[in-house]
């Protein structure tokens, strides 16, 4: 009987033990507070930023992230670098700018890819890039991510010549009731598949998205940061084929200012919890382990590097 007893208050005790270790790595970080820059708020930035945030305070203890909403790509950078946030995601053409300061940019991962979008009307007469002479075309918000491509793709083109067309700053959400109140001719936008607000453009009226295969080669030697993509005609139920198109890959930073133990604990949870993020967006599919540290030119954080050696990648 002693025997018996005593075996189960070892049990009892190492019960104990597990449960007083797994609060521990549930409450690792209960003074950090983290503020993310997620992008639009109408983006898979911010889609995949809201999830996450619950996450990190779930299973780190953190208090909750604060997601901001935020101009895009540049704007997600500089508020990084400034030390106005902790957390941002950005596409690797403006990551990859040279940047000084007393903060780097560091990766936590590569995670999914951006798809550029140009959109027009299905029964309009703009059939490729060059048709945009003379039109009135939105090119993103001011300072975002959407429009610093879309200048780089203007100006390639000599489509930003004065007097070629006329360019307006406009969000997304913006550029999509300007398109269908007939405002503007066609937008100009960078994110995941699908982007909602797209979706929703094409479940009210035809859209077309322009098919940019004769100008990828040039795009790709003057930015060899973009990669050739294709849009599939299901993704927004499109008639005819593909359309052919860049992508982008993103990158989600912190700086080399954050702790090991914390970049280590986030992109560990951010892959832990990849399963339920997909059910929130389509983009999260694409996310891949063995894909995440090619984030070349921005360096993988230290955290980072030392959960991928745990993982054998």
């Amino acid at each position: 009987m002693a025997r018996g007893g005593g075996a189960r208050r070892t049990v009892a005790v190492l019960a104990v033990v597990v449960l007083t270790l797994l609060a521990g790595c549930e409450t690792q970080f209960p003074a950090v507070r983290l503020r993310v820059a997620a992008g639009n708020k109408a983006g898979v930035y911010n889609t995949i930023s809201q999830f996450m945030a619950g996450v990190w305070q779930a299973r780190l203890g953190t208090q909750r992230p604060e997601v901001l909403a935020t101009g895009g790509s540049p704007d997600n950078v500089n508020k990084l670098l400034s030390g106005e946030v902790d957390i941002a995601f950005s596409a690797a053409d403006v990551a990859s700018k040279p940047t000084s300061g007393p903060r780097s940019p560091r990766a936590l991962a590569r995670i999914h890819d951006d798809y550029l979008h140009v959109v027009v009307r299905d029964d309009g007469p703009i059939q490729q890039l060059s048709d945009l002479r003379g039109m009135r075309v939105a090119t993103g918000a001011k300072d975002s991510g959407v429009e610093f491509i879309a200048k780089r793709i203007l100006a390639l083109t000599g489509l930003d010549s004065p007097g070629m067309l006329t360019q307006q700053s406009l969000d997304l959400a913006s550029s999509v009731e300007a398109l269908r109140m007939n405002r503007i001719d066609a937008f100009f936008w960078s994110g995941g598949l699908p982007t909602q607000a797209i979706s929703g453009l094409g479940d009210a009226m035809a859209i077309r998205l322009l098919d940019l295969a004769d100008d990828i080669p040039a795009l790709r030697r003057q930015y060899p940061v973009y990669d050739s993509a294709s849009i599939p005609a299901s993704t927004y139920h499109l008639a005819g084929r593909p359309v052919n198109t860049l992508a982008v890959p993103n990158f989600l930073l912190v700086t080399d200012q954050m702790s090991d133990d914390l970049a280590e604990g986030l992109i560990r949870e951010f892959f832990a919890a990849l399963p339920e993020l997909a059910q929130q967006t389509p983009a999260a599919l694409s996310i891949d382990l063995q894909s995440a540290i090619e984030t070349d030119p921005i360096k993988l954080h230290p955290g980072a590097e030392k959960f991928y050696r745990g993982e054998k990648i």
